[in-house]
C-alpha cells in the first residue's frame, strides 16, 4: 500500500513540489544548482499557491461572497490556479490578458469553463482598453464581483512566505545561498526571499528581469523610466510599472535576459535536463548562466521553474515561430551587420503630443521617409510620407494638430541578431521599416528597405 496521501479534491495537491539538480546546462557554473519544479501543482504552475491564498484571504474578508464572480488581469497561470480553485468552490471566473500570450493558455483557461477577453499589449497600463483597466471595468460593472488584483493584492508574497520558501529551506537543509527568479508580480521573490533572509541574512536574492521592463533600473537608480519600456516577447517576467508585491528591499540585485537567450535556454532545459518548462524557466536559467561569476563552488543555487513547456508549444517549442522570430541562427548577413555598416541610424523620433509640422520638419531635414512617434519615450506609433502625403490632402489643416492623431501601428521591433533574411520579410507597404533593438547597448536603430537593398547590392 502507498503511504502517499489521498486529498479530498485536487486543491490539496498544491505545494510540497519536488527539487531538481541542474546538470548539463550548469556543467560551467562552479556551485550546485538545484531548480524547484513548480510544474508539479494541479495548475502546471508556482500560481496555483497564491491563486488559491487570494481567494481563502477574500473570503476571510469578505470581499468575496458565495456564487460570485472571480475577475482578474492575467497571462494565463494566475487565472489557471484560480479557475481550479474556483470550480471545487463554485465561482465564475472572468479573465482578460494580452495579444502577446500564447493561444494556449487562453485555450487551457477556457477548458475550466472562465471567459477570457484578450486585450493589445502595446499600450500604457492605464490606457482603458490594457488588461488592466479591462478588469478594472469589469469589477464595476459585473455584480457581486471580486478582483483578485496578483500585482497588489499582498496575499500574493504571504503565499509564498508560507509555503513555498519554507519548503526550499527544508529541501536544501538550510544550505541555500543564491535564489534566482523570474520576476513578474514579484510575489514569488519577495515572498521567498524574505523568509530565507529572515533565515540567513547572507542569502543572495537575485530577481530575473527582461529588456523592456523598468526593474532593473529603478532597483538601480530609483528612477522609473519610460524610456526603459519597449515591447518584448518573454512571457511571464518583466513589467512597465511597479506592483506592490515587488519589495525591492529583498532583492539584491536584478539581472537582465533578453528575449532570444530566453527562448534557446527554454528549449535547452527540455533537451539537455528532461525537465519540460516554461519561457520564465528559460529566463531564469539563462539569468544563472550570466550571473555564474557570482556563485562559487560548494555553494547552493535554487532557481525556480515557474511553469510547464505545454504552455508554449505555439511559440518557443515551434521551430517555425523561432525562425520567424529570428531565434534560431541562420547563415549570412543579420542586422547587426546593417548597422556595423554604418547604413541604418540610430532611432529618432517625434513626440505623439507634438504638431504635425513638427514630423513634417523632421522627415525634411533629415530626409526621412518615416519616423517613429513616442509617447514620454515609449515607441507607440509611426508616420510615413506617403500616409501624411494623404493626410493633408483630406485635410489641409491638420499640420496643426496632434501628431497622434494621423500616426500609424509602431515598427516592429527585432532583435539585432535578427538574420536580414527575414527582416526583408517583415518590411512590407504596411510596415516600412523594422526597429531594431541592440538590448546591449541599449540602443535602438531603425532600418528601411532601401537600407537593406543597399547592403545586399
Amino acid at each position: 500500500m502507498s503511504n502517499q496521501k489521498i486529498h479530498d479534491n485536487i486543491l490539496g495537491v498544491i505545494g510540497d513540489t519536488p527539487m531538481v539538480r541542474i546538470n548539463r546546462i550548469t556543467k560551467d557554473v562552479a556551485a550546485t544548482v538545484y531548480a524547484k519544479i513548480e510544474t508539479f501543482n494541479p495548475g502546471n504552475s508556482i500560481k496555483d499557491r497564491m491563486a488559491l491564498q487570494m481567494i481563502e484571504d477574500a473570503e476571510k474578508s469578505g470581499a468575496l461572497k458565495p456564487g460570485g464572480t472571480i475577475i482578474e488581469g492575467t497571462s494565463g497561470n494566475t487565472g489557471m490556479g484560480l479557475a481550479i480553485a474556483a470550480v471545487i468552490k463554485g465561482y465564475k471566473c472572468i479573465f482578460t490578458t494580452t495579444d502577446k500570450q500564447s493561444k494556449e493558455k487562453a485555450d487551457a483557461l477556457k477548458a475550466f469553463g472562465a471567459e477570457v477577453i484578450v486585450c493589445p499589449t502595446n499600450v500604457d497600463p492605464e490606457d482603458p482598453r490594457s488588461y488592466y483597466s479591462v478588469s478594472s471595468r469589469l469589477q464595476a460593472e459585473v455584480p457581486n464581483s471580486w478582483k483578485a488584483n496578483q500585482y497588489d493584492n499582498l496575499s500574493n508574497s504571504k503565499a509564498h512566505y508560507e509555503q513555498t520558501a519554507p519548503e526550499i529551506w527544508a529541501q536544501t537543509g538550510g544550505r541555500i545561498e543564491h535564489l534566482v527568479v523570474g520576476v513578474g508580480t514579484g510575489g514569488t521573490i519577495s515572498g521567498i526571499g524574505r523568509y530565507l533572509k529572515e533565515k540567513n541574512p547572507k542569502i543572495k536574492v537575485w530577481g530575473i528581469d527582461t529588456y523592456g521592463s523598468v526593474f532593473k533600473k529603478y532597483k538601480e537608480t530609483g528612477i522609473f523610466d519610460k524610456n526603459e519600456i519597449y515591447p518584448y516577447i518573454t512571457e511571464g517576467i518583466g513589467e512597465d510599472f511597479l506592483p506592490e508585491n515587488v519589495d525591492f528591499s529583498v532583492i539584491d540585485a536584478f539581472e537582465k535576459v533578453t528575449d532570444k537567450d530566453a527562448a534557446l535556454m527554454t528549449r535547452r532545459i527540455s533537451r539537455e535536463e528532461g525537465i519540460f518548462a516554461g519561457n520564465s524557466a528559460g529566463s531564469a536559467m539563462a539569468g544563472v548562466i550570466q550571473l555564474k561569476d557570482n556563485f562559487k563552488a560548494g555553494e547552493v543555487v535554487v532557481v525556480i521553474f515557474h511553469d510547464h513547456g505545454s504552455r508554449y508549444l505555439g511559440k518557443m517549442f515551434n521551430d517555425e515561430w523561432m525562425r520567424e522570430k529570428g531565434f534560431l541562427e541562420k547563415s549570412g548577413m543579420a542586422a547587426r551587420d546593417l548597422v556595423a555598416s554604418g547604413v541604418s541610424g540610430e532611432l529618432f523620433a517625434v513626440e505623439a503630443s507634438q504638431p504635425v509640422e513638427e514630423a513634417v520638419r523632421v522627415m525634411s531635414e533629415h530626409d526621412f521617409s518615416q519616423i517613429s512617434i513616442t509617447r514620454n519615450g515609449r515607441v507607440v506609433g509611426s508616420l510615413n510620407e506617403n500616409h501624411l502625403f494623404e493626410e493633408f490632402l483630406r485635410n489641409p489643416d491638420i499640420k496643426t494638430e496632434p501628431v497622434e492623431t494621423i500616426m500609424q501601428p509602431a515598427f516592429p521591433f527585432v532583435d539585432i541578431s535578427t538574420p536580414v533574411e527575414l527582416l526583408s520579410t517583415m518590411i512590407t507597404p504596411q510596415n516600412p521599416a523594422v526597429l531594431v533593438r541592440d538590448f546591449k547597448t541599449d540602443k535602438t536603430f531603425i532600418i528601411t528597405r532601401s537600407d537593406v537593398i543597399r547592403v545586399l547590392c
